[in-house]
């Protein structure tokens, strides 16, 4: 058996605390990492699990799940999710019914590594053909680590985020429009050059001591957030790539708080406990969004310290490995290849980087694991293009 197989194996089976999605409340079903699609049914006894665009407004109780007793529930718990006739066949489709305690083909649990198990089955919930297209409908499979259309997300919609998203959260991410100096807003944007917030501490503090309870800091109002002082960015490259959007510069970080000369750390979406740092971290951004409303991002890092950060949001099926997140004494310069000059601020499309830690030397591929000695260069800097530098970024507006 492979390590990843091993892996999910495991994972599989680790029981209450493998049982629910990190966040809480009512979510949205995504496939993979593309957060334009939503699961969708219909309240009706038989009525298919479908792809559909996600409704923006997050409104639709057609796509707004709930896991509780064992069961992905719907339309206020009236309807479970359930394998049809409690066929075991690869392919079987998924439909909604009305929810039966302990009922067999109602019982699905959420996997560490964001599969959608049927319990005591060894079968996951399956993009049918990886098709994206609305309308397709949601299968049963075996499961496997590395099947790319069993990987599925839950989260919230920009417009209707849940006053906290986690459980030991100490923030909000019912953030509103305006900015405050106190704000306690655990949610982060990523828009474009001079719309992007970063992680950091509510009061003086280094990253590692505040990782789990960091607030936003953003270069511009209107995001329920605190505003970066004039003076906190000395220069920032904006680049977009096919998979993931990604803000690298220097500036001076003790105006949002991080303690002086303080070498930093990394934030992201998983954490220690899963929870992620900080706990209840959301990240939205309109550069992959299909409506122009900011959509989530589900795989996200962040690395602050008191003169440096660099920060990579990411979408698409190589998400997670293009978001490492295990090599977080890293740095910057290591996790994310890119211009970190100061005085210079530019926005330009780009190639993605290399994955971290993967190195091919003709036809052989090796990974280097943080703290085994010799370390490893970091990869080349990604091409970029068609870059347009702007004189500064602004603050407040």
């Amino acid at each position: 058996m492979s390590l990843t197989a091993a892996l999910l194996a495991a994972t599989l089976f680790l029981g209450v605390s493998a049982q629910t999605p990190f966040y809480t409340g009512e979510v949205y079903l995504q496939p993979g990492n593309n957060s334009n699609k939503c699961y969708q049914t219909s309240n009706y006894n038989g009525a298919p699990v479908v792809i559909a665009d996600c409704d923006t407004s997050g409104n639709s109780a057609d796509q707004k799940w709930t896991f509780s007793g064992g069961s992905v529930k719907i339309y206020n718990g009236q309807k479970c999710l359930d394998v049809t006739d409690g066929n075991t066949a690869d392919g079987t489709k998924l439909q909604v019914w009305d929810c039966y305690p302990n009922s067999v083909n109602q019982q699905f649990y959420f996997t560490r590594d964001y599969h959608l198990a049927w319990t005591n089955h060894g079968k996951c919930v399956d993009l049918t053909d990886g098709s994206m297209a609305n309308g397709n409908k949601i299968q049963l499979w075996s499961c496997s680590g590395t099947n790319p259309n069993q990987r599925v997300n839950t989260g919230y919609m920009f417009n209707k985020q849940p006053t906290k998203s986690q459980n030991g959260q100490t923030g909000t991410n019912a953030c509103g429009t305006g900015s405050s100096d106190s704000s306690n807003c655990q949610t982060l944007v990523i828009n474009s050059i001079d719309d992007f917030c970063l992680w950091g501490p509510p009061t003086t503090a280094t990253i590692g001591d505040s990782e789990a309870y960091e607030v936003a800091y953003c270069t511009k109002g209107g995001h329920g957030t605190r505003v970066m002082p004039q003076g906190t960015l000395k220069g920032v490259h904006f680049v977009k790539t096919p998979d993931y959007v990604q803000v690298t510069g220097v500036g001076d970080f003790t105006k949002i708080h991080v303690k002086a000369r303080d070498d930093g750390g990394e934030l992201d979406n998983h954490g220690a406990d899963g929870n992620g740092n900080p706990a209840g971290g959301l990240v939205y951004g309109t550069p992959f969004s299909s409506s122009g409303v900011p959509a989530q991002f589900h795989e996200w890092t962040n690395f602050m310290s008191a003169t440096e950060f660099c920060i990579r949001a990411c979408t698409g099926p190589n998400a997670a490995n293009n978001c490492n997140h295990i090599y977080d004494v890293m740095g910057c310069t290591f996790n994310m290849p890119a211009s970190y000059s100061a005085n210079v601020f530019e926005s330009c499309q780009g190639d993605d980087s290399l994955p971290v830690g993967i190195y091919t030397n003709g036809n052989s591929v090796s990974t280097w694991y943080q703290g085994v000695n010799p370390t490893p260069s970091a990869h080349p800097i990604p091409s970029s293009s068609n870059c347009v530098t702007t004189a500064t970024v602004g603050y407040g507006n």
